[in-house]
């Protein structure tokens, strides 16, 4: 709902995509968010974020004596169904979708948004309202109209409405009685060369097909299916097909707490999250998008031996950030951020996700481009730079801007990909470099259990320097620095449910930062906790939790970035990749073995 309607902004959206772009559409069919022509461009559909000038930059249909509205997806599906019932006793349904489709050897995934909207009951009045705002919503774009199209001027292309709905009226806005099915097809400035509805019936019919097959071919774990699901056509609802890279979320500048300034750019891809991504699609069996998002970080990581955290959709490497004034922000909090200066740190964690991640080159037999020698020479350089700068400051993961320490989970990281390539070695039966990279990995392994480790305390540290906790400690046992049983690991996961942990939330860490002291629950720390509990052996603790962590998804199943602590309110950016992740790891930890159902 649109503060225009009398209510208030929320994170109860769904979004709607197919590879080359994404919308998300709030609890009465409303497009509020939508940027073209892919993820990283100008949002058109700006609504979310408050225009301040210019009303729009939204894509609505709004029905006369609204009374109350109801909205799923189909089953194994992003199709999305929102059905609107005003006080009459009429009702109207409104499909919406993304097409997507295997045609002529490849997917067809225009970016192209369409809409079907039916009468089910009653005298529903409707309008349509469709405008897009150019410019990061500063200005309204020049249209023009036909005999069944609107088009609007913008900057990076020109779209192109088609519909059989009457024109003048969807032109200007203005309310008519849907006495039958209306389509509406959103896209690139191409004539549709056939009738509409014969169209739309048939994209509809095989974008079901095509998300149905797909989602057939996944393995998924007993329990909690639908929610796995959900988030695995998330998940790839946030890859950019054309590069293969997998993008943090959708949004811009969502702030992570009511009020505060940490509103960031997240419409591109951050290296750290790489290795996880690549494991959590491994057990998918989500082999295509593995092995695209794989190309595109090989594509990055083996330009030369260094790496900076982020980049984006098309492996750009300047992104530079700016507050945009033509936007009022998420409920008013500004600034909206356009670009994101953690491309200029230096997080060394990188270099072990990326080596984490292209491991899987070398040992999937699926892949059609395997890893082999010369690829493995061409990633030694970045475990170079790892050994090099296993115990150097940096802005660590959580990507400080005012200070730098030498970061525990950075020096694991680095650990992680000295030892990956000792293992790849061996595996492509080179016993001297197997032999340098495992030398190499137990130096930094020995100096980080040391130097990370709090005898006083009775549990690891977030840096070399400090006392203090944070919840990248929860991975050491994951990613393998030591085993889950040490008694060092399972004492930190215990301080941290005792110093970071809030009911059903979990802080990144407590201690003030650059923006003063964290408000939310950082919502892919508490399925790092749920997994650690389930590692240290607190099986049924970890169930209940994640049960009570899933019931706070919003009304699709959706997730954000952060959570608010008292009533799990949506925060942060959305919908959020690495918490669906987070998601599908802790239900294939935790679920019953299919055997037991068998």
């Amino acid at each position: 709902m649109s503060e225009a309607d009398g209510g208030m902004q929320t994170l109860d959206l769904g979004v709607v995509g197919n590879g080359s772009f994404a919308a998300l559409i709030d609890a009465r069919a409303r497009v509020v968010w939508g940027c073209l022509p892919a993820f990283d461009g100008d949002p058109a559909f700006c609504a979310l974020l408050s225009p301040r000038e210019h009303p729009g930059g939204d894509f609505a249909i709004e029905l006369e004596d609204f009374e109350r509205a109801e909205q799923a997806y189909i089953p194994n599906t992003a199709v999305l169904r929102t059905v609107l019932h005003d006080s009459r006793g009429g009702s109207v349904e409104i499909l919406d979708f993304a097409p997507r489709w295997r045609q002529n050897a490849r997917f067809y995934r225009p970016v192209s948004l369409v809409r079907r909207i039916t009468p089910l009951a009653g005298a529903p009045r409707i309008r349509v309202l469709v405008r897009p705002l150019a410019e990061w919503g500063a200005r309204v774009p020049e249209t023009t109209w036909g005999s069944n199209h609107v088009r609007w001027l913008l900057p990076q292309m020109t779209l192109r409405l088609t519909t059989d709905a009457p024109l003048r009226f969807v032109r200007d806005g203005l309310p008519f009685v849907l006495n039958h099915r209306m389509h509406l097809v959103l896209g690139p400035d191409e004539p549709l060369a056939r009738s509409i509805d014969g169209y739309v019936e048939e994209a509809v019919n095989r974008t079901l097909d095509y998300w149905r097959e797909w989602v057939r071919y996944l393995s998924i774990p007993l329990e909690w299916q639908e929610a796995v699901i959900r988030s695995a056509i998330t998940l790839k609802l946030c890859q950019y097909e054309d590069s293969g890279a997998i993008i943090a979320a959708m949004t811009t500048s969502i702030p992570e707490a009511p009020g505060s300034s940490r509103n960031w750019d997240y419409r591109y891809c951050w290296l750290r999250d790489a290795g996880f991504v690549v494991r959590v699609l491994n057990r998918l069996g989500a082999t295509r998008s593995m092995e695209q998002f794989l190309h595109y970080i090989f594509n990055i990581a083996t330009h030369d031996g260094s790496l900076q955290p982020l980049y984006g959709i098309a492996f750009e490497k300047e992104l530079t950030e700016e507050d945009v004034a033509s936007l009022a922000g998420y409920r008013g909090v500004a600034p909206v951020r356009r670009g994101n200066l953690a491309w200029l740190q230096k997080q060394h964690d990188v270099y072990g996700s990326v080596v984490l991640a292209t491991t899987q080159l070398f040992f999937d037999q699926r892949l059609v481009d395997p890893g082999d020698i010369g690829t493995f020479a061409r990633l030694e350089p970045l475990g170079e730079r790892a050994f090099a700068l296993h115990d150097v400051p940096d802005a660590g993961l959580w990507e400080f801007r005012g200070r730098a320490e030498v970061h525990t989970y950075t020096a694991a990281m680095c650990w992680a990909a000295c030892d990956r390539l000792a293992r790849v070695a061996a595996k492509l039966g080179l016993a001297e470099r197997s032999a340098y990279w495992r030398e190499r990995a137990e130096r930094v392994r020995e100096k980080t259990l040391e130097r990370a480790w709090r005898e006083d305390a009775g549990h690891f540290s977030a840096s070399f320097e400090s006392t203090y906790l944070d919840a990248s400690l929860l991975l050491l046992a994951d990613i393998g620095l030591l085993p889950a049983d040490d008694p060092r690991y399972v004492a930190t996961v215990e301080a941290i449910g005792r110093e970071l942990r809030r009911g059903e939330g979990l802080f990144r860490y407590v201690a003030p930062d650059d923006f003063g002291v964290p408000e939310t629950s950082f919502t892919i720390c508490m399925f790092w906790y749920i997994d650690a509990l389930a590692a240290i052996g607190r099986q049924e603790d970890a169930r209940q939790l994640f049960e009570r962590i899933l019931a706070r998804r919003n009304h699709l199943g959706l997730l954000s970035e952060d959570m608010a602590f008292e009533d799990g309110e949506a925060w942060g950016n959305f919908p959020q990749a690495y918490s669906h992740v987070g998601l599908i790891m802790a239900a294939m930890r935790l679920s019953r073995p299919w055997t037991e159902a068998l």
